[in-house]
Order: C-alpha cells, then structure tokens, then sequence
C-alpha cells in the first residue's frame, strides 16, 4: 500500500480515537501531574490523573509508530472496546434475598459499599430509586460488571433479641447504561410489560407524597424489574425505569446468548448455593470471593468501599 494511502487511513483512525483531542488532554495532564503538591491535594484526583496520563500516552506513543497497514490493524485490535458497553457507565441495582430483614439491611450495605467504592474512585453516583444508583466514571461498567451475583452475609442480627447469627443473601445487578439509539432498538411488546405506581419516598419537588410520580415496569416473562422515582413527574420516571429495564434485558440476552426477547428465562434467585462472595463479620472477620480466592480479614474497609483488591482478581478471569 502507497504512502499516501496509509497516511489517509491513519487520518481516519486519528478521527475514530479522537487522537487530536486526547493530544490536548495529555498536555493539560502534564501540566497538573506536575504539581508537586499533587497528592497532598486530592489523592484519590491523583491515582485517576496519573492513570488517565499514562493510558493516553500510551495510545499516543503507539498511534504515533504506525507506519504499515499491519500497524493499522494491530492498533485498532489492541484499542477497541471488547464488548459494545465496556466504556459505558455502570447501573447497579442490589435486590434482598433470603434472610428477611437481615437481607433488607444486607442489601443497602452493599449499596453503600458500591457508592464508597465509587467515591474513592472520584466517580460521579446519582440514585434511580432505593436499591438503584447510576455510576458514572471511566471504564465504569467495564470494571464492576463482575460484580454481578449473589452476595452472603454472615453475622449477629441486630434485629435477633437472642443475638443469634444470621446468614443473609443478597443480588447484585450491574448493567451498562443505554445509548438512546441502542435503548430505542430494545422492542418489548407491551403484553409483556406490567407498570406499577406509588408515592416516591424521596426528593423530587412538591408533588412528592401528593401524586403517585414513582414507578415500577416489570418484565413478565423474566420477572425482571426496575424502578425509578428520582425524576419529577410520572412520565419521566416511566422513561427512566424502562431505560434501566432494557439495559437488564440486554444483559440478560448476552450471558444467555439469546438473539431474541421472547426466548429469555427467569434469572437465579439470591439464596444458598449461587454466592459469588461471602461476608463473615462474626465469629471472626473474613471477605472471600469464591471464584477469584482473593480474601482479607478487613472486612469492615470492604464495606466502607475499598473493592480494589476484589477488582483487580475479578478483571484477571
């Protein structure tokens, strides 16, 4: 191939990586790593500009060898997303299983812990509704999609006036948040949907506890479900609960391996059996991932949201 020809297909790859932009970015970086009172300032601000730095000089370094149409390639292999959603920000919903009001509290821990792990990364959390928060931050979807499953619980209930140990379960959902475009594509047929109303419980204007602005949409033949009352008005809610319902569906499709709605099945239930990671705060502290092995006896520093070492074992499977 001519030079001039690989010269005008490295112009179409500069566009498709936006490498011009990130050029710029790099130089913004270098001037702010460079602070020496960098850490001092925002540790946490620190690790994510140091890491953003090296990853877009790195793309630039590669970017800027290429010479051959094997070049060419090799770079777009290596620098395109492994999955449609990978760069997508992340939808977490954590669901009660067995363990009644132990597994209610045992599900808003983890939700806890999901928005700790978040705050630490300097990620942007907003709440859909009480067991749902969006997670917006680089490579988010891509790095807490094995998150998903069930979560065990061991520990004294603080609801047991014996003070007995209770084993609670709980389900983790990550999905990646839809691109409008991809969102409209999804067509369930409205047999297949059931929509409840209710008051919302939280903020969201005047209209709060006066009018039913909540909503719940429901996936019948799955039973999948999603929930929405952050928004004002009823409409919105509907918009958003249903966005969040198809991102499930979608996921669903991709671990099943299903082309179409209509052949999906009812998920697993959160209970004994189907764990992913147990939580052990009596009679000793341990946090152990089954599938990974990665454990620690901090347990407590897990909850408060430091998953760094849980993450790292996840994204080497």
């Amino acid at each position: 191939m001519a030079e001039g020809d690989i010269q005008k297909l490295k112009e179409i790859l500069s566009g498709k990586f936006a490498v011009e932009e990130k050029r710029i970015r790099l130089k913004e970086l270098e001037f702010e790593v460079s602070d020496p009172d960098i850490w001092t300032k925002d540790r946490v601000g620190a690790e994510e500009k140091i890491k953003e730095y090296g990853t877009l000089r790195s793309l630039i370094e590669d970017f800027d060898l290429i010479e051959t149409e094997d070049d060419i390639h090799s770079f777009e292999a290596d620098r395109m997303p492994k999955n449609k959603y990978e760069l997508a920000p992340a939808i977490i919903s954590v669901f009660p299983g067995a363990g009644g009001q132990d597994a209610s509290d045992w599900a808003m821990m983890l939700l806890d812990m999901y928005k700790g792990y978040a705050k630490n990364r300097g990620w942007k959390v907003s709440a859909i509704d009480d067991d749902t928060i969006e997670i917006k931050g680089e490579d988010a979807y891509n790095i807490l999609l094995k998150e998903s499953g069930v979560h065990r619980l061991v520990r004294i209930s603080p609801y047991d006036a014996k003070k007995l140990r209770h084993t609670s379960f709980a389900l983790v959902e990550v999905m990646p948040v839809l691109e409008r475009i991809d969102a409209e594509k999804i067509d369930i047929p409205d047999r297949d949907i059931k929509v409840e109303f209710s008051r919302s419980s939280g903020p969201g204007g005047q209209n709060v506890n006066k009018v039913e602005t909540a909503v719940r949409v429901i996936h019948i033949p799955t039973g999948l479900s999603a929930s929405s009352q952050a928004e004002r008005s009823q409409g919105q809610n509907r918009e958003r609960a249903l966005s969040v319902l198809k991102s499930k569906i979608v996921k669903l499709m991709e671990e099943k391996q299903e082309t179409e709605i209509g052949n999906l099945k009812t998920k697993v239930s959160p209970e004994w059996g189907h764990q992913i990671r147990s939580y052990v705060l009596h009679p000793y502290k341990m946090v152990k991932d089954h599938r990974t092995e990665f454990e620690t006896s901090r347990a407590d520093d897990v909850l408060g949201g430091n998953l760094d070492g849980f993450i790292e074992a996840e994204l080497k499977l």
